[in-house]
């Protein structure tokens, strides 16, 4: 099984909506940072590449059609070239409301994180936000820096630039299937982001 969609957004830009919304399409299982969370062996497989160990891309997604969300748009680089037939979907939004987002929810998470040898510490601080996750304009400009690197790489055959609330219709057309008679998803609000962080961790931490 290989990706055949891959959302290189990064967190906060709707990534569990979209993830829903693949697999409603049949792009699924759809590979997301929960899916992480919830099994210690892919937390260390990650922490592992982040350490330096050549992926195998192969065998990280295994079992599933699509990807979104870290930590693997953190690899767009590495993973669109190893998918070469795979769809690039970039999800986007406001920086100001990503930054809000971000705020209420992942920097938190990531400041509150005691051990060296976590995802947080070894990945997301010192290489997504280069060291930095109090400078609010460092946090947007690395935001946008990673978007228009991946618009930059890819043009309008293989990536879709996907607005947050945009809905199926720019999906659909993109991925050249109907558009299905169900509402577009809906998932990780600011507000359930508390309940699903404890949710995804639960079979991991064995609660």
């Amino acid at each position: 099984m290989v990706l055949t969609v891959f959302g290189v957004g990064l967190g906060r830009t709707g990534t569990d909506s979209l993830k829903k919304a693949l697999e409603i399409l049949g792009f699924g299982p759809c590979y997301h940072m929960f899916e992480v969370l919830a099994d210690q062996k892919r937390v260390d497989q990650w922490v592992s590449l982040s350490q330096g160990e050549t992926p195998d891309w192969d065998n990280i997604f295994d079992g599933y059609h699509s990807s979104v969300d870290w930590p693997a748009a953190h690899y767009w680089r590495e993973i669109a070239a190893h998918f070469p037939d795979a769809k690039i979907v970039l999800s986007v939004r406001d920086p100001e409301h990503w930054f809000k987002s971000m705020s209420n929810t992942i920097l938190p998470v990531l400041s509150s994180g005691t051990d060296p040898n976590s995802l947080g510490n070894q990945l997301f601080v010192p290489q997504v936000f280069e060291g930095n996750i109090e400078d609010r304009n460092h946090i947007i400009e690395i935001f946008n820096r990673h978007n228009a690197s991946v618009q930059a790489a890819f043009g309008p055959e293989r990536l879709l630039t996907f607005e947050l609330g945009a809905g199926w219709a720019p999906l659909c057309a993109f991925l050249g299937v109907d558009v299905p008679d169900v509402p577009y998803p809906s998932g990780n609000s600011t507000d359930e982001f508390d309940g699903n962080m404890d949710e995804a961790n639960a079979p991991r931490l064995g609660t």
